[in-house]
């Protein structure tokens, strides 16, 4: 995925020169991406400062090679009041994947997203599936950072963390949320995996609420 700037990419059957549009996140716009199976092979060429996110995980590598242009990718607007943001659909569970779940979120100075806490790290479960997940942040300004905290609900893991520009934060388990901090706009991009490709969770039942009528409060 082309996080910012101009590549030309080619596989062993496929050739997809010249593609990039953003040179920042931060324009908001949608990505390019390449989706590539586990069988074959990827050159990337630079063709402008380059930053690139290589999202991967296990496959049976039984689709081609294709290109995925902003125009494929899904936008939307979730949450309210101090809790939303904006959504980039890249690689969702109703696209063609061997296990890849990929989606960037673009969340404002004081606002929560990954919010209410919600989990997904069940294998047999009617409403969870198992996904281990990533975040890569990115900030503006660069010097920014955010609150992120990932635990369970026993508490066995539950470990609070202030990511910076670039870092990756990964949850292999439980519960996420992410709190932007004054002052920051965040970025990060979202890779998941597991098992079985859907996406299915459940929100922490103390701060379900937050999905009510009742908020924001008046």
């Amino acid at each position: 995925m082309l996080v910012a700037g101009l590549a030309s990419v080619k596989t062993r059957h496929a050739d997809f020169p010249g593609i990039g549009k953003r040179m920042s996140p931060f324009e908001r716009i949608p990505p390019y991406s390449v989706y590539v199976p586990h069988n074959d092979e990827v050159e990337v060429r630079a063709d402008s400062d380059l930053e690139l996110a290589v999202c991967n995980a296990p496959g049976q590598g039984n689709l081609p090679a294709r290109l995925i242009s902003p125009d494929d990718v899904g936008v939307e607007q979730r949450g309210k009041g101090r809790n939303k943001r904006l959504v980039h659909n890249i690689l969702p569970d109703d696209k063609p994947a061997d296990s890849l779940l990929v989606v960037e979120v673009y969340t404002d100075e004081g606002d929560t997203s990954s919010y209410p806490s919600h989990k997904h790290d069940q294998e047999n479960s009617e409403n969870e599936t198992c996904l281990e997940e990533t975040y890569y942040h990115r900030f503006d300004p660069e010097p920014g950072f955010a609150m992120q905290r990932v635990y369970t609900d026993d508490r066995s893991l539950d470990e609070c963390m202030a990511p910076y520009n670039r870092d990756v934060v990964t949850v292999p388990r439980g519960y996420h949320p992410v709190a932007t901090i004054a002052g920051y706009n965040n970025y990060y991009l979202n890779v998941m995996a597991g098992p079985v490709r859907l996406w299915k969770f459940t929100w922490e039942k103390d701060h379900a609420w937050i999905n009510s009528d009742n908020y924001p409060r008046s």
